[in-house]
C-alpha cells in the first residue's frame, strides 16, 4: 500500500511539473483539481472508443489535443514514464483470486493519481485502468458517472475522497449490467449460466515455468528487434509474445512499431490489423495500402472489414485500379456482383489477366451460345496449351444438341496439344472423361475416351490395360466412363471372349435390361464359339427378360454355331422342361445322348424322367404311369452305369430311386457304387446314412470307418462329421467328443468341424472355442457363421447381423449361411413385434421392427440373386422331390429352410412360391436405372 502511494504522488508531481503554464488553452486543458465534478470534463464522442496511445488523441479530442500537445511538447517523454509507472503500479494487482476475481487498486488511490492530472491524462489513465482490469468501453464510461456521483475533488493535498473504493464502485458497474440484461418478468434473468462459467474458465492461470519462458521469449525477440529492426517477421513475434502474456495494449505497441520500422512488409500490417477492431484496423489498413499499394492481402483484408457489400465492393474496385492483374481480387469483386454486372466485369478481367482459365469459363458460361463460341475461340488464342477450354467447348455443343461437333473439337484439342508437346497421359485424360460424365455431358466423355483410351497401351497389355481402367472407373462411381472404356475396347479386340464377359457384367450390375440385352446379342455375334456368351443371352431372354420364343431362337443359332456343346444342348432340354414340355426336353435328350454323350447329359436325362414321376405321384396319378417314368429313369441310369461307370451320381440316384420301394435294391446300387467309385466320399454317406435309417448302428459305424481307413492320408471332414453324429445320435455322446477331438488334430483347417465344435459345445465353452477356431481358419465361412448365430443367440442383432453378411460374403453359394441369416431377421423382428403388443405405452419400437422386416426383405433379395446351391440343410430342402418338381428358386428354398430353423410352421411350396415371386418383384422394381 505504501509503495502504491508513493507511486501514486510520484506520478502525480511528474504530471504537474510536465503541465505548461496558463496559455489561451488553459481552459481546454484545466487540471482535474479545479473541477467540482467530473460532468465538467469534455466527454469523448459516444461512438469513439478511448484513446490507446498518444497517437489516438487527436480522434479523441483533435481541439484539446492539438493545443495541448503543441504547447507542452516537453510532455511526451515524461507521458512514456508515467506509463512505465502505471504499468508497475496496476500490474502486480490484477491478479486472479481464488474466486476468479481481480485484485485492483482502490478507487481512493486511483483518485489520487487523477488529482493534478488534465482531461487528457486522465483519458490516458482511465484506459490503461480499464486494459488492467478488464472492462470494456461501455463500462468505462460507466466509471465517469459513478465517479460523477462520488462528490468534487479537494485542493492540491486531497482532501477527499473521489470515490468510495473499487469494489463499490465495480460492484455498481455489475448491478447496472445485471439490470440491462434481467428479463421483464421478475426473479428471472437471461444471464447464461453455462456461458458464465465457460467465462470463468477461460481465465488462463500462468504458472511460473510459463512466466518464465514468456521473459525469455520477450528478452530475445527485444534483442531481435533492436539488431534487426527491419526484419519483420521479429516484430510480428514479439506482438504475439505479448498477446499470449494477455498485454494486448504492449502487443499493439509493438506491432505499430513494427509498421513504422517495416512499411513495406504486408505481414507486419495484417497483423497490427488482427491486433486492433473495428475503425482502428481500417486505420491501419489505409495506412498500409499507401506504404504497399499492390499487396492483395491488405486489400482483401481491408474489403472484409467492411460490414455491407457496398463498401466491399468499393474497396475491391479501388484495389482492382492499383492491381489489375490480381486474378484472386478479380475472383472476390466478381462473386460480389450481379450476373450482368458480373459479365461486365470479366470481359475486363480477360483483358487484365488473359492467362486465368476461370476467367475465360466463367465468361462463356454467363455469355449466350454465339457470344460463348466467340470467347472460347479468343480464350485458345490466348491459351492455346489449355485443356479445360477444348473440353468446354464440346460440352458448350453437347448442351445444344450440336453432337457431331463434340467428337470433332475433342480430336482437334488432342491433336493441337500433342503438337504443342503438352504433356497429358492416358490418367489425365480420363479423369476429364470423369468430370465430363459428373457433370452431365456424356458425349463429351465418349468423345474424350475414343480419342484417348489407346494412348501408352502396348498392343499385348491392351486388354489387360483396359479392363483395369474400367475397373477403376467403377470403383470411382463412373459408369458411363468405364461403359465407353469397354465400348471402345471391343472395337478393337472385337473376338476377346473375357472383353465381353466384363462388358456384360457391367450391364447387368449397372445398367438395365435392354441395355444387357444388346450387349449380349453383339457378344454372340463376334464370339460364336463361346458357349457362356450363348448361354447368358439365352438365359437373359428367358428368365430377366420373360422372351421364351427369344430363349429358343437364341439357343437354335446356338446349336447352328456349336452343334456338338454338352451345355447348348442341357440348356435347351431345361427351357422346354421348366415351361411344361416334356416331349421336346425328352426328344432334345436323347440326341444331345446322341450328338454330345456324356455323364452329364444321361443324368439330366434321369432327372428329366425323376421329375416326371415326382408330378405324377403329386398328382395321385395310377400306379401304372408313375412306374412307367420310373422304369425309364431306371433304364437311363443304368445305361449310364455301363457308359461311365465312376460316375458316382448314377448309383447315388439309383439308390434315391429304390429306397422306398426295395432298400435291398438301394443297397446294392450303393454296394457296386462303391466299387467303382472307392474315393466318393458322399457315396460312403449315403451308404451308412442307408444302414442308419433301416436300424443297424453297427452297421453304418462300420461303413464310415473302412471311409475313413481309406482316406488316411487325406483325411475327409466330411467323414469324421457323420461318423461324430452317428456316435452322439445313438448316444455315445463321450466317443462322439474322443472323434471330434481326433478329427481337429488331423484337419485343423477345417471349418465344417470347428462350426461342428463350436455349436455343439456348452455355452459357457463356445468363446473359447471360437478363439480356437479363428486361429486356425478365421476366413471360413462356417466358422464366420458359427459366430453370428453365437452372437444371435446372446442377443446381440448389430454383432450378428455383421458377422453373417462377413459369411454370405466369403462364400454366396453356401445355403446354410443364408438361411441362419434369414432366420434370424424374421426372429429378430417378430421379437420386437412381440414386445410392441406386450407394451402399453405403444408404438415406441414400431420402427425398429420395420427395420428388421426390411433387412429381412434385403437378405431374401440377396439370396435369390446369388442363388446358392451347397450346405447340408439347403440340399435337404432344394432337393426334395417336390421342391424340384415345383422349379422352386432360392428364395423359395430360404423361405421353407429359415422356417425349419427357427422351429415355425413350415409353408407349403404354393406359399413359398408366391412371397418369392414378390420379393423377386420388388428387387426387379428397386434396381436403378443405370442412365
Amino acid at each position: 500500500m505504501r509503495r502504491m502511494l508513493q507511486t501514486c504522488g510520484r506520478i502525480a508531481a511528474r504530471a504537474r511539473v510536465a503541465r505548461a503554464p496558463p496559455a489561451p488553452a488553459a481552459t481546454m486543458a484545466r487540471g482535474f483539481k479545479g473541477l467540482k465534478s467530473f460532468d465538467q470534463l469534455e466527454p469523448a464522442p459516444t461512438n469513439m472508443p478511448l484513446p490507446d496511445t498518444k497517437d489516438d488523441l487527436r480522434e479523441y479530442n483533435p481541439g484539446l489535443a492539438s493545443t495541448y500537445m503543441n504547447e507542452n511538447l516537453e510532455f511526451h517523454e515524461e507521458y512514456k514514464k508515467i506509463v512505465d509507472d502505471l504499468e508497475s503500479f496496476l500490474r502486480p494487482d490484477v491478479l486472479p483470486d481464488e474466486d476468479g476475481l481481480l485484485h485492483t487498486p482502490e478507487v481512493k488511490q486511483l483518485g489520487d493519481v487523477l488529482i493534478g492530472l488534465n482531461q487528457i491524462e486522465t483519458a490516458m489513465l482511465m484506459r490503461l485502468y480499464q486494459h488492467y482490469t478488464g472492462i470494456d468501453d461501455e463500462a468505462a464510461k460507466e466509471f465517469y458517472a459513478i465517479a460523477a456521483m462520488g462528490g468534487g475533488g479537494g485542493g492540491d493535498g486531497g482532501a477527499s475522497t473521489v470515490m468510495g473504493g473499487l469494489a463499490e464502485a465495480r460492484g455498481q458497474v455489475m448491478s447496472l449490467r445485471l439490470d440491462k440484461m434481467a428479463d421483464s418478468v421478475s426473479g428471472q434473468t437471461v444471464v447464461d449460466p453455462k456461458g458464465y462459467l465457460t467465462d470463468l474458465n477461460s481465465v488462463t492461470l500462468r504458472s511460473d515455468a510459463e512466466v518464465g519462458d514468456i521473459k525469455k521469449a520477450q528478452l530475445l525477440l527485444k534483442s531481435v528487434t533492436s539488431t534487426n529492426p527491419r526484419h519483420a517477421p521479429g516484430w510480428i513475434a514479439a506482438a504475439r509474445v505479448e498477446e499470449y502474456a494477455g498485454k494486448i495494449a504492449q502487443a499493439r505497441r509493438k506491432i505499430r512499431e513494427g509498421c513504422e520500422k517495416c512499411p513495406e512488409a504486408e505481414d507486419v500490417w495484417l497483423e497490427a490489423a488482427r491486433l486492433h477492431s473495428g475503425d482502428n484496423a481500417k486505420a491501419i489498413l489505409a495506412d498500409a495500402v499507401k506504404h504497399v499499394p499492390t499487396s492483395v492481402k491488405i486489400w482483401l483484408k481491408a474489403a472484409d472489414l467492411e460490414p455491407d457489400a457496398e463498401r466491399k465492393k468499393n474497396v475491391l474496385r479501388r484495389a482492382l485500379e492499383i492491381v489489375p492483374n490480381s486474378v484472386k481480387l478479380w475472383k472476390v469483386a466478381i462473386e460480389l456482383e450481379s450476373a450482368a454486372d458480373a459479365r461486365v466485369m470479366l470481359g475486363r478481367a480477360v483483358e487484365c489477366v488473359p492467362h486465368s482459365v476461370d476467367m475465360w469459363l466463367a465468361l462463356a458460361r454467363l455469355e449466350t451460345y454465339e457470344n460463348a463460341r466467340k470467347v472460347l475461340n479468343q480464350a485458345r488464342t490466348a491459351l492455346p496449351t489449355e485443356p479445360a477450354i477444348w473440353i468446354t467447348a464440346a460440352k458448350l455443343e453437347e448442351a445444344h444438341d450440336n453432337k457431331p461437333m463434340v467428337a470433332k473439337i475433342i480430336t482437334r484439342a488432342v491433336q493441337a496439344l500433342d503438337a504443342m508437346e503438352v504433356v497429358l497421359d492416358r490418367e489425365q485424360w480420363l479423369k476429364e472423361a470423369e468430370a465430363a460424365e459428373d457433370a452431365a455431358a456424356l458425349a463429351t466423355c465418349d468423345a474424350i475416351v475414343k480419342a484417348t483410351f489407346s494412348r501408352g497401351v502396348e498392343v499385348e497389355d491392351q486388354r489387360d490395360t483396359w479392363v483395369l481402367d474400367a475397373s477403376g472407373c467403377l470403383e470411382r462411381g463412373h459408369v458411363h466412363t468405364a461403359r465407353c472404356i469397354y465400348g471402345h475396347a471391343r472395337g478393337v479386340l472385337a473376338d476377346d471372349e473375357d472383353l465381353w464377359l466384363a462388358s456384360a457384367k457391367l450391364e447387368k450390375e449397372h445398367g438395365t435390361k435392354e441395355q444387357l440385352d444388346e450387349v449380349l446379342q453383339q457378344a454372340v455375334t463376334r464370339c460364336k464359339d463361346s458357349e457362356i456368351l450363348w448361354l447368358m443371352a439365352a438365359k437373359h431372354k428367358w428368365i430377366t427378360m420373360g422372351d421364351v420364343a427369344g430363349c429358343r431362337q437364341v439357343l437354335q443359332q446356338a446349336f447352328a454355331e456349336n452343334p456338338d456343346s454338352e451345355d447348348i444342348w442341357l440348356a435347351a432340354a431345361k427351357l422346354e422342361s421348366e415351361n411344361d414340355l416334356t416331349d421336346r426336353a425328352r426328344a432334345l435328350l436323347a440326341k444331345a445322348r446322341d450328338r454330345a454323350a456324356s455323364d452329364r447329359v444321361f443324368m439330366k436325362s434321369a432327372a428329366l424322367e425323376r421329375d416326371v414321376a415326382t408330378r405324377l405321384r403329386l398328382a395321385c396319378a395310377p400306379e401304372p404311369e408313375i412306374a412307367e417314368a420310373v422304369g425309364r429313369e431306371m433304364e437311363l441310369l443304368e445305361a449310364g452305369m455301363k457308359a461311365y461307370p465312376t460316375f458316382p451320381k448314377f448309383y447315388m440316384m439309383a439308390a434315391q430311386a429304390m429306397e422306398d420301394m426295395d432298400p435291398d435294391k438301394a443297397r446294392g446300387h450303393l454296394k457296386a457304387g462303391l466299387r467303382h467309385c472307392p474315393d466318393s466320399t458322399a457315396l460312403w454317406i449315403m451308404a451308412s446314412d442307408l444302414e442308419l435309417a433301416q436300424g443297424d448302428v453297427t452297421r453304418a459305424r462300420s461303413l464310415l470307418d473302412v471311409a475313413r481307413a481309406r482316406t488316411q492320408g487325406d483325411p475327409s471332414p466330411e467323414l469324421y462329421l457323420a461318423a461324430i453324429r452317428l456316435e452322439r445320435g445313438s448316444g455315445n455322446a463321450d466317443a462322439g467328443d474322443m472323434l471330434l477331438a481326433r478329427a481337429l488334430r488331423e484337419c485343423p483347417a477345417s471349418g465344417l468341424l470347428w462350426c461342428e465344435d463350436i455349436t455343439t459345445a456348452p455355452k459357457h465353452a463356445q468363446k473359447g472355442k471360437v478363439k480356437h477356431a479363428m486361429k486356425h481358419c478365421d476366413n471360413d465361412p462356417h466358422v464366420i457363421g458359427a459366430v453370428a448365430r453365437l452372437f444371435a443367440n446372446e442377443g446381440k442383432p448389430e454383432k450378428a447381423r455383421k458377422w453373417f453378411a462377413r459369411a454370405v460374403a466369403l462364400n454366396a453359394q453356401l445355403g446354410d449361411t443364408w438361411g441362419y441369416y434369414y432366420a434370424f431377421e424374421l426372429k429378430t423382428a417378430a421379437e420386437h413385434r412381440k414386445r410392441l403388443k406386450a407394451s402399453s405405452s405403444g408404438g415406441g419400437d414400431g420402427g425398429i421392427a420395420d427395420a428388421h422386416e426390411r433387412a429381412a426383405a434385403a437378405v431374401l433379395r440377396g439370396c435369390a440373386t446369388s442363388e446358392p446351391r451347397y450346405g447340408e440343410r439347403w440340399t435337404k430342402v432344394s432337393k426334395r422331390p417336390e421342391v424340384l418338381a415345383a422349379r422352386l428358386g432360392a428364395a423359395g428354398v430360404l423361405i421353407i429352410a429359415a422356417a425349419q430353423i427357427n422351429d415355425m410352421p413350415e409353408p407349403s411350396i404354393e406359399e413359398a412360391a408366391a412371397l418369392a415371386a414378390e420379393v423377386e418383384d420388388s428387387a426387379a422394381q428397386a434396381k436403378p436405372d443405370a442412365t
